[in-house]
């Protein structure tokens, strides 16, 4: 069975800092996640200078401050992603980031990034979706905020530009911070794999972990969550996302249901094998049986252990002689 991959959202929770950038990235190592991701953007190649904050970021941010003001200053240069991705080397952790430009999709792919994780926002976006497939390399695409028809459109761009089908993974999401539970319609994650036949997972922002371990049982092959060193800090995402802790538990928990989906092949486990004599039953003497009597339903019964013949063969013991005397409770034998 393929191992979940689990992706701990760092995003811009760095709020603009190298130093807080590491401390996500320790936090990331400590919880066991596969991959700790940035958010990789030129702010004036990304958002026009007059566009509006959503509601979420103007009850998290200054709701007085533009958007392009706010994301300029969590922007991370070339300098600060080659600290950030040596310090994660060092830690043993895979360092990835959503580009949200065409600049940063090259440079990405200049500071060899293993794969695209393209953010929802972008599913519309045909120069971006064609440059990424150009590079070829695997890709996530989150789909919040998409129906069905731009899920397919966005796939049909990748592919027509030169990824194969093995190479991309969608991911059912909700693109509002936190996510209301009654919004979250995590079976839209199967109706994707059924319609793309396609690995698939779940980008989560809700708060708490329960929907994560639900996709992790429902079959998710990825699983991406956002974290913060603490929610009250100030930022966009912070509110929305787990705590250290949190984190500790949602990777614990999906490593748990990983293990327990087990291979689907039903039979008894190692563990409860030694309880089949204990929990199962026998054919047994209902009362002292003479030698040479027909067993039938007045003197025979089934009880614990299940040491003896199997209660299925009931009618092929029933109308047979026995072969010597039983006292009440012994396993009949023939």
């Amino acid at each position: 069975m393929k191992k979940i991959i689990i992706i701990a959202e760092a995003g811009v929770n760095h709020n603009g800092s190298i130093d807080l950038a590491k401390k996500l990235i320790d936090v990331a190592v400590q919880a066991g996640v596969d991959y700790v991701k940035f958010q990789t953007f030129k702010t004036e190649l990304a958002v026009s200078k007059n566009t509006k904050k959503a509601e979420y970021q103007k009850q998290t941010t200054n709701a007085e401050e533009s958007q392009f003001d706010m994301i300029k200053k969590l922007e991370l240069d070339k300098k600060a992603h080659i600290e950030l991705i040596d310090y994660c080397n060092k830690k043993n952790i895979k360092f990835i980031s959503s580009p949200f430009d065409l600049e940063s999709i090259d440079l990405l792919y200049e500071l060899n990034i293993p794969l695209y994780k393209i953010p929802s926002g972008e599913i519309t976006n045909y120069p971006y979706l064609k440059k990424i497939a150009e590079k070829k390399l695997p890709v996530i695409m989150s789909t919040g905020m998409a129906n069905m028809r731009e899920i397919g459109d966005a796939f049909d761009v990748l592919l027509e530009n030169g990824l194969q089908k093995t190479q991309i993974t969608i991911l059912h999401t909700n693109t509002e911070y936190p996510t209301p539970i009654q919004d979250v319609n995590l079976k839209a994650m199967l109706t994707i794999k059924k319609e793309f036949d396609v690995e698939v997972g779940y980008s989560d922002h809700t708060n708490g972990i329960e929907v994560d371990i639900a996709a992790a049982a429902l079959g998710a092959r990825v699983i991406e969550k956002h974290f913060t060193l603490d929610k009250t800090m100030k930022g966009p995402d912070h509110k929305a996302s787990l705590e250290p802790k949190e984190l500790i538990a949602m990777v614990k928990a999906i490593r748990n249901i990983e293990v327990a989906l087990g291979s689907g092949i039903k039979k008894a486990s190692p563990s409860e094998t030694k309880n089949i004599p204990i929990a199962r039953k026998s054919i047994v003497a209902k009362q002292n049986i003479k030698k040479g009597t027909i067993f039938s339903k007045e003197n025979i019964t089934v009880k614990r252990p299940g040491t003896g013949i199997s209660p299925m063969r009931w009618n092929d013991i029933l109308g047979q002689q026995a072969i010597k005397d039983f006292n009440k409770d012994d396993l009949i034998i023939i």
